[in-house]
């Protein structure tokens, strides 16, 4: 069934009319992706392509980490249609991070709100989470990028953006490329850095997360759970 094109498919079996029909949540992996593609290549229907890209790309989590140009490369596909799949993985993490609570009360309240934004990048971001004095969320802002294997975490223009955006406590986000969530040295360093520093503005840092995926991990907490 696959393999065929999708006008030659049953109207049940064709993904638009699914959609229409049952919802979202009723369609498979590769029939989203093939939504998202509108038709396929030379010989290949949009399923198949859609079902290929998921199994090159080790599933959805995968295909959602490829970049435009990676995915244009591949036959079938183009800049057009490379360009819809990163973004409908996009508007995905950012409507799931818009849905999520804005209140820092909690280590995993901070990872909520970056794990959709960096935790499947494949190069090394801080984000910073400015909050108000009752631990609102106010500003989240991109304070750093690096390469695969780091980057470095400027102390004082985080405290700067802290001020300038009038906020009372912070929280401090990065992402591992690498998948594990253990704090290297160096991030349990610049935890050290910053707490102190911050006293000495009044500020006060809640926490500072690793996300990687879905998963994450406090460096040095000063929130529960």
């Amino acid at each position: 069934m696959w393999g065929a094109a999708i006008p030659s498919l049953p109207v049940h079996d064709r993904p638009r009319e699914r959609l229409a029909t049952l919802g979202a949540g009723a369609l498979s992996d590769a029939e989203l992706v093939a939504i998202q593609l509108g038709t396929g290549g030379s010989g290949e229907s949009a399923l198949s392509l859609a079902q290929a890209l998921l199994a090159e790309w080790g599933g959805m989590a995968g295909l959602a980490r490829a970049a435009v140009d990676e995915l244009a490369r591949r036959r079938g596909v183009g800049p057009a249609k490379a360009s819809r799949l990163v973004v409908a993985f996009a508007l995905a993490d950012r409507a799931a991070s818009a849905t999520r609570s804005r209140l820092l009360r909690t280590s995993a309240d901070v990872a909520a709100v970056a794990a959709p934004l960096i935790g499947r990048e494949r190069v090394e971001q801080v984000v910073l989470l400015v909050a108000d004095h009752g631990q609102r969320l106010t500003r989240v802002l991109t304070v750093a990028r690096g390469g695969s294997s780091g980057c470095v975490v400027p102390v004082r223009e985080i405290l700067s953006l802290v001020l300038r955006h009038d906020g009372v406590a912070f929280a401090l986000a990065h992402n591992h490329p690498g998948g594990t969530l253990d704090p290297s040295r160096a991030d349990v360093a610049v935890t050290a850095r910053l707490r102190s520093a911050a006293r000495g503005l009044d500020l006060r840092l809640l926490d500072h997360v690793i996300v990687t995926g879905d998963g994450w991990r406090s460096v040095s907490p000063d929130l529960p759970g």
